[in-house]
């Protein structure tokens, strides 16, 4: 492992919804995310999902009602729990999954991303 700072590593993220890995914790992955626009309709049946955010305004909708993060905020979907991220405007958030965990869960599509690695 090397020591790898969060906001270089955001700055090395491209486009919006592609997780890129910035650390391995157990049988956890930590990712650096930049969130824009509406995701889709998910769950992730086997795992939990943590978003953290960096910067900006993220709402998860939930069916139950929204969560909405600011910065420095910290919210965990519970495993099972349909949801949503939506950000109006560009947000930087890390994840923390079960390693292996696909970003669209059940529902794939065309934002299905494989976490990628960063730049050395």
């Amino acid at each position: 492992m090397t020591l790898r700072n969060i906001q270089t590593a955001l700055d090395q993220v491209p486009a919006p919804w592609q997780p890129h890995l910035l650390a391995r914790l157990n049988d956890h992955e930590v990712k650096v995310v930049k969130l824009h626009g509406e995701f889709v309709w998910h769950t992730h049946p086997d795992t939990d999902e943590m978003f953290v955010v960096v910067s900006g305004v993220l709402t998860l909708q939930l069916r139950d009602g929204d969560v909405v993060l600011g910065p420095q905020d910290v919210y965990v979907v519970p495993r099972g729990v349909e949801h949503c991220p939506r950000a109006d405007e560009e947000v930087s958030a890390l994840l923390v999954e079960l390693a292996g965990t696909q970003n669209t869960g059940d529902a794939g599509g065309a934002l299905t991303s494989e976490t990628r690695e960063l730049p050395r």
